[in-house]
C-alpha cells in the first residue's frame, strides 16, 4: 500500500504506468530510449479514496483528468525511468494529500 495520509492509502494495482519516449531536445539516446512515464490513476474507480477526497481531487486535477475520471500525470524531466516514476508518483501523492484537506467552513 502507498501511504498518502494517516487514514488514506492506495493500492499499487490502482496505478498504471506506461513508458514513452521523451519529447524535446536530447542527446544520442533521445530517440532510442523510453524514459518518460505516463502514470494513470482512476479517481472515480478507486475503492480506497473517500468520496469527498475523490471529488476534491477531480476539481484539483483540471486538464490532467480525462472525461472517464482518470488522472494522467506525465513525468519526463529526468534521464532515467526510475527517477521519472518516482517523480510522477510523488506528484500523485501530493495531489491526493492536497485534496484530503477539507476546506474550512465559512
Amino acid at each position: 500500500m502507498i501511504k498518502i495520509t494517516d487514514t488514506i492509502s492506495i493500492h499499487p494495482d490502482e496505478i498504471h504506468e506506461t513508458f514513452v519516449r521523451s519529447s524535446g531536445p536530447g542527446g544520442q539516446n533521445v530517440n532510442k530510449l523510453s524514459t518518460a512515464v505516463e502514470l494513470r490513476f482512476d479517481v472515480r474507480g478507486s475503492r480506497n479514496l473517500p468520496d469527498d477526497v475523490a471529488i476534491r481531487l477531480q476539481k484539483l486535477s483540471g486538464r490532467k483528468l480525462t472525461k472517464d475520471g482518470i488522472l494522467v500525470i506525465e513525468a519526463q524531466s529526468h534521464r532515467t525511468q526510475d527517477r521519472n516514476r518516482a517523480d510522477a508518483l510523488a506528484r500523485l501523492v501530493a495531489l491526493i494529500r492536497e485534496a484530503s484537506i477539507a476546506p474550512k467552513p465559512r
